[in-house]
C-alpha cells in the first residue's frame, strides 16, 4: 500500500473514531441490531445464523437492490458484492447479463453462478425478469463448500433470492410501486472532425480536393477535407430520393450526425402488491406491468408479472406455495443494426433518411438504419409459468421432513420476417453523372424476403425430500443433520418453419413462403437431461462460538451416461457412474469463546477455514457421449444430402471437472460495529477439465474432447465497512470492498500449448486458453518492434508484424473496486455506488469499422495529402534501426493513405484492435424522501416516499479507448467473452422517479 493511500486512510480512521467517541459521549445508541445474529437462508434452503455460516457470502437487502430502481435485480448487484462480476452479453430492450463469482473455473463449460429461488434451483432469466421490489433479500454464496450441497450445480457459486412473504397482520396491506425512467445513449465513438464523403479516384465529382473526390453516397470518410473549399457549402448528400430530388447538408462536421439514429427511451414499471395474514398464515400478491420504449424506434418489451404466495400451518404440518406467471413480448430488429449505423460518414445527419428507401439513402453502400427498422424485425412472445410448494412435517420437537419441488413450464413463439427490396431503379433526372445507372452497378444484390416462426416449449422439475434432525447432545454442543434426495429433470422442444420469397408482401406466415428451407437446415429438436443425487449435511455447534459444517453429495447425471454401443466389435454397456462431491468448514468467534477479547475497541472477531470436491459436468454438452447424427450440406455434392456422425465426439470414458477449494475468511468488528472488516482468502483447483483437441479430419472426427488438463483459480477480497457518523437524525455509512482474481492455466492435453475459444473473422486476434497464461487471454499478430518499442516498419513503410499470435492482453481485471454510500438525515436517504476495474482488455471491432472507413481519430491525426508515415517507426538499414520517413504504401498520397486502412495492412494486426478495459464507473445514484407519518396520520396513507434516481451516469473510460465500446460488453454468455461486436449498441444513462406508498 503506498504512502498516500495509507496516510487517507488513517486520517478516515481517525477521524471516525473521534466522531464515535463523542456520540458516545452524548449517549447515542450506536447499535441497533447485529447482523450476525439474523437468520441467513443457504444451500437447499437451510437457515442459519451469520455466526454458522462457515463459507464466505455476502447478503444484498431489499433497499440496495430497489434503491435507483433498476428493472433488472441481478444488474442491481453491481458494484455492491466484491468478487461478482457482472457483463451484458445483450444491450437491447431484453438486456441480459453474464454473472461470474471470483472468476472463471473451468475452460469450455459455463462458469455462471447458480440462481435459487425461494429454495429451489431457476435461471438467470426469470430472476432478471422478477419485479426487484417484491425480493426480500439475495444471498450471495461466493464460497464453493456453502454451495457444495447443490453439486455440479453449485460449482461457480450460487445467488439464493429470498422473494417477500405477507405480514402476519391480519388486515390488508396494499403496498403500490410507480417508476419512470428516460434513457439516453451516451460513449458513442469519437470520429474525426477533420475529413467527410468522399473517396480518392471517385468519378462522381473529379475534381481535385487534396488528393480526395467528394462523393455524396460514400459509407467512407476519404473524402475532402472540412478545410477545403467544400468545407461549410451546401451540398446534395446520399442518393436522390424517389422523385429524383435531392437532400442536402452542409458539408461539415456533425457532432451528433450519428447519435440522432438514437431516441430518448422511456421505462414504465408500475406494481401494485396485497399482503395479509395471522400468526398461522398469510398470503401476497404481486402484480406488475413494464413497458419499454426503447431508444431504438419501434424496439419494445411489454410484461407482466403476477406473483401470488400463500403459506399456513396446520398443526405440526406446513405449507407454502408460490404461483409466479411471466408473459414478455419484444420487438426488435436486426442486431447488426449497429454496425451499419457505424458506417455514417462524419457530415451527415442520419435523420434526414428517415423516410428514404435502401436505394436512396446517405449511402449506396450500407441499408439505410431506418428501413431495417421497419421491414428487418423479430418479435417474440414468452409465457413462462412457475409453481413451487415447499411442505414441512414436523414428528416432534427434534425430528421434522420437508419437500421443496419447483415446476417450470415455458413456452415462446418467435416470428421474425425480412422484407423484400428490389433495388432495380434506374436514376433518371438527377443532372449528375449517376443518371442511368442502377443500384445494381454499385455492387448491390436485391434483398430477398423471408419469414421464420419458431415455436418452444420448455419443462423443468426440481425436488429435494428431506429428513432433518436437530438434538442438543448437553447443553453446549448442538448437532443438526439433514439427509435427503433430490430429483432434476429437463425437457425442451424446438420446431421451426420459414424459407425465402414471400409471394404477398407484408403477410408473414408459412403459407406465404415459395421457397420453405430444408426441415434438417432448420432449428427442430427435442432433448431432455435428468439428475438424481443423494445428499447429507451436517452441523456441529460448541457453545455459540465453535461450529462445523459438512456436506455429501453423491450425483448421476445422464449427460455422463453412456448407451450401449459397439466399438470395434466390443459391446460396451450402459453406463451411469455416479460421482461423489463433499465439503469442511468450520468458523470460531475468538470474542464469544473469551470475553476479554471483547470491549470497546474489537467488538467481533470471526475466522472461517473450508475445503470442498465439487464437480462440473456442463461441459459435457448434451447426448455428447452419445454420437447422433447430422444433415451436412452439400454432402455427397452440390444440393444433395446425406446423414452422418457428428464429427465433435467426447470420450466415453470422460469425467466431470473436479474442482478442489481451500477457502479462508476473517471478519472484524470494532468500535460497536462502527467499523467492519471482511476479508477471505480463496484457491480453487480444477484437476479434470474438459475441452476440445482439433484431429485430422481424414480420421471423420474434427474434434475431440475430453479431461485434458489442470488450472487454478485464486484470489481474495477485502471488504470494509465505516459508519463515521450516526445520530438520532442523521447517519453516514460507507463500504468499499478490493477483489482479485486470476486463473492460470497449468496443463493442457500432451502436444497442446493452447486451445481457441474464438477467433474473429475480421482481425487476427482472438480468445484463447494458454498454457502458463491466465485464463482467458487474448492473442493476435502484434506489431514487430525494435529494443526501444518502436515500430518497425518494411521498405514500403507499412508495418511489419509477428507470424504468430501472441498474447495481447487478458480478458478478466487485475482487481475489481466497488465504493457505496449512503446519507440519512430523517426522512431524506441520499445513496451512491461506483466501481473501478483495470488490468483487463478486450477486443473492439467497432475500432476496426471506424479505421476502415476513414472515421476514427487515428486517421485523421495527419495530412492525408500527404501520405501517412507511422508514428514512432524504423526501419531496419544494415543492421540498425533508423528513423522511417517512408508513407505507408510507399505513396505519399492521399490515396496511399486511403490504401493502407482500407486494406490486410491495417486490418491484419491483431494488437490494433486491442483496446484497454479500465474503467471507473458510477453505477447509482439516489435521492428519496419519506414523508413524515404526522402528515399521514390523517390519511388512508400509511406510508409515502417520492426520489430520483440515475443510473449509469457517468462512465470514465482508459485512454486509447475512445468510447469504441463499453469494456463489459461481451459477445457470449460463454468464456470467450472479450470481443466486443458491433452488434452491442452504446453505453446508456438513465435518470427517472418513482413513488412508493403503502396504504
Amino acid at each position: 500500500m503506498n504512502k498516500l493511500t495509507t496516510s487517507i486512510l488513517a486520517v478516515v480512521l481517525t477521524s471516525s473514531i473521534a466522531m464515535m467517541n463523542a456520540q458516545e459521549k452524548q449517549g447515542d445508541s450506536l447499535r441497533t441490531q447485529d447482523i450476525r445474529e439474523v437468520v441467513v437462508t443457504g444451500a437447499l434452503g437451510l437457515k442459519k445464523r451469520q455466526d454458522a455460516v462457515t463459507s464466505t457470502n455476502q447478503v444484498v437487502n431489499s433497499a440496495e437492490i430497489t434503491q435507483a430502481n433498476n428493472p433488472n435485480a441481478v444488474q442491481s448487484l453491481t458494484g455492491k458484492v466484491s468478487g461478482l462480476q457482472i457483463n451484458t452479453t445483450n444491450n437491447s430492450v431484453n438486456s441480459s447479463t453474464r454473472v461470474v463469482l471470483r472468476g472463471p473455473r473451468s475452460i469450455s463449460g459455463n462458469n455462471q453462478a447458480l440462481v435459487v429461488i425461494d429454495g429451489v434451483i431457476s435461471t438467470l432469466d426469470i430472476l432478471q425478469n422478477i419485479p426487484p421490489e417484491i425480493i426480500d433479500n439475495m444471498n450471495i454464496i461466493k464460497g464453493m463448500q456453502g454451495a457444495a450441497l447443490y453439486g455440479e450445480r453449485g460449482s461457480n457459486g450460487v445467488i439464493v433470492v429470498t422473494t417477500k412473504r405477507g405480514t402476519k397482520n391480519e388486515r390488508l396491506q396494499f403496498n403500490l410501486t410507480s417508476s419512470i425512467d428516460f434513457s439516453t445513449v451516451f460513449k458513442m465513438p469519437i470520429r474525426q472532425k477533420l475529413y467527410g464523403q468522399g473517396y480518392p479516384g471517385d468519378t462522381f465529382d473529379t475534381t481535385d480536393y487534396g488528393g480526395a473526390n467528394w462523393t455524396p453516397y460514400e459509407n467512407t470518410n476519404w473524402g475532402p477535407a472540412y478545410s477545403s473549399v467544400l468545407g461549410g457549402q451546401s451540398l446534395i448528400v446520399g442518393m436522390p430520393q424517389a422523385d429524383n430530388s435531392w437532400l442536402r447538408e452542409t458539408f461539415s462536421y456533425k457532432k451528433d450526425g450519428m447519435s440522432n439514429f438514437f431516441k430518448t427511451g422511456v421505462l414504465i414499471q408500475n406494481g401494485l402488491s396485497v399482503t395479509a395474514g395471522g400468526s398461522d398464515s398469510y398470503v401476497f400478491l404481486s402484480v406488475n406491468r413494464a413497458e419499454n420504449d426503447f431508444v431504438v424506434e419501434k424496439d419494445n418489451l411489454k410484461r407482466n408479472n403476477f406473483i401470488l404466495k400463500a403459506g399456513k400451518q396446520l398443526g405440526k404440518f406446513r405449507i407454502d406455495g408460490n404461483v409466479n406467471y411471466l408473459d414478455r413480448r419484444t420487438s426488435t430488429t436486426d442486431s447488426n443494426l449497429y454496425g451499419q449505423l457505424l458506417q455514417t460518414p462524419t457530415n451527415v445527419d442520419v435523420r434526414q433518411f428517415r423516410n428514404s428507401l435502401p436505394d436512396a439513402s446517405y449511402s449506396i453502400y450500407t441499408v439505410n438504419p431506418y428501413w431495417t427498422i421497419d421491414n428487418d424485425r423479430a418479435d417474440t412472445k414468452d409465457r413462462i409459468f412457475t409453481g413451487l410448494i415447499n411442505m414441512e412435517y414436523k414428528l416432534n420437537d427434534h425430528i421434522s421432513f420437508t419437500y421443496a419441488g419447483t415446476a417450470v413450464s415455458g413456452s415462446s413463439i418467435q416470428e421474425s420476417h425480412l422484407n423484400a427490396f428490389a433495388f432495380d431503379r434506374v436514376y433518371d433526372g438527377t443532372d449528375t453523372p449517376i443518371d442511368g445507372t442502377s443500384p445494381v452497378d454499385y455492387g448491390l444484390d436485391p434483398i430477398i424476403s423471408n419469414y421464420y416462426k419458431t415455436v418452444s416449449s420448455s419443462f423443468r422439475y426440481y425436488g429435494d425430500l428431506m429428513a432433518n434432525f436437530d438434538y442438543d447432545f448437553t447443553d453446549d454442543l448442538n448437532f443438526k443433520f439433514n439427509v435427503g434426495h433430490n430429483i432434476q429433470d429437463a425437457s425442451t422442444s424446438t420446431t421451426q418453419v420459414g424459407g425465402q420469397n414471400l409471394k404477398i408482401p407484408g403477410w408473414y406466415h408459412i403459407n406465404n413462403v415459395l421457397q420453405p428451407d430444408l426441415f434438417s437446415r432448420l432449428d427442430n429438436s427435442n432433448t431432455r437431461q435428468r439428475s438424481f443425487a443423494w445428499f447429507a449435511n451436517l452441523d456441529l455447534g460448541y457453545k455459540d462460538f465453535l461450529y462445523f459444517n459438512s456436506t455429501f453429495r453423491y450425483e448421476k447425471s445422464s449427460l455422463t451416461s453412456v448407451n450401449p454401443v459397439t466399438i470395434q466389435g466390443v459391446q460396451l454397456p450402459f453406463s451411469n457412474k455416479g460421482y461423489p462431491y463433499y465439503s469442511f468448514g468450520a468458523s470460531f468467534i475468538p470474542t464469544k469463546a473469551f470475553e476479554s477479547l471483547k470491549g470497546n475497541v474489537l467488538n467481533y472477531a470471526k475466522v472461517s477455514l473450508n475445503y470442498s470436491r465439487v464437480g462440473n459436468s456442463s461441459t459435457i454438452g448434451l447426448y455428447g457421449l452419445d454420437r447422433v447424427g447430422a444433415f451436412p450440406t452439400g454432402y455427397p455434392f452440390g444440393s444433395l444430402s446425406s446423414y452422418l456422425p457428428t464429427t465433435t465426439i467426447f470420450a466415453q470414458d470422460i469425467e466431470p471437472e473436479f474442482y478442489l477449494s481451500k477457502e479462508a475468511s476473517l471478519q472484524l468488528g470494532f468500535f460497536k460495529d462502527r467499523i467492519t472488516f471482511d476479508g477471505s482468502i480463496f484457491r480453487n483447483d480444477n484437476k479434470n477439465f474438459i475441452t476440445t483437441i482439433s484431429t485430422s479430419s481424414a480420421s471423420g472426427i474434427t474434434n475431440f474432447q475430453d479431461n485434458i488438463g489442470n488450472s487454478r483459480n485464486k484470489g481474495y477480497e477485502l471488504d470494509l465497512g465505516l459508519t463515521p457518523i450516526k445520530t438520532k437524525d442523521f447517519e453516514w455509512k460507507i463500504r468499499g470492498s478490493y477483489s482479485t482474481y486470476d486463473t492460470e492455466i497449468l496443463s493442457l492435453a500432451d502436444g497442446a500449448d493452447e486451445v481457441a475459444l474464438y477467433n474473429s473473422t475480421t482481425t487476427n486476434v482472438g480468445i484463447f486458453a494458454v498454457k502458463g497464461e491466465s485464463f482467458p487471454v487474448i492473442k493476435g499478430t502484434r506489431y514487430q518492434r525494435d529494443p526501444n518499442g518502436n515500430i518497425i516498419v518494411n521498405a514500403n513503410g507499412n508495418p511489419l508484424s509477428t507470424s504468430n499470435f501472441e498474447v495481447l492482453g487478458k480478458v478478466n481485471p487485475d482487481y475489481i473496486l466497488g465504493f457505496s454510500t449512503s446519507f440519512k438525515f430523517k426522512g431524506i436517504t441520499l445513496s451512491a455506488t461506483a466501481d473501478y476495474r483495470t488490468g483487463n482488455s478486450f477486443v473492439s471491432l467497432a475500432k476496426e469499422s471506424l479505421g476502415s472507413t476513414g472515421a476514427s481519430e487515428k486517421t485523421a491525426e495527419f495530412d492525408r495529402s500527404k501520405g501517412y508515415v507511422i508514428p514512432n517507426s524504423v526501419q531496419l538499414v544494415n543492421g540498425q534501426y533508423i528513423a522511417n520517413t517512408t508513407p505507408v504504401g510507399n505513396d505519399d498520397s492521399y490515396f496511399g493513405v486511403m490504401n493502407y486502412f482500407t486494406t490486410a495492412a491495417y486490418s491484419s494486426i491483431g494488437e490494433e484492435f486491442v483496446v484497454d478495459g479500465t474503467a471507473l464507473k458510477v453505477r447509482e445514484i439516489a435521492l428519496s424522501y419519506d414523508l413524515p407519518k404526522s402528515i399521514l396520520k390523517s390519511t388512508f396513507v400509511n406510508s409515502l416516499s417520492i426520489g430520483v434516481y440515475a443510473r449509469n451516469p457517468f462512465f470514465i473510460y482508459a485512454k486509447d479507448n475512445r468510447n469504441f465500446n463499453d469494456p463489459e460488453t461481451a459477445n457470449t454468455t460463454g468464456n470467450a467473452g472479450g470481443i466486443a461486436v458491433t452488434g452491442q449498441y452504446p453505453s446508456m444513462r438513465t435518470f427517472g422517479f418513482n413513488l412508493n406508498a403503502t396504504f
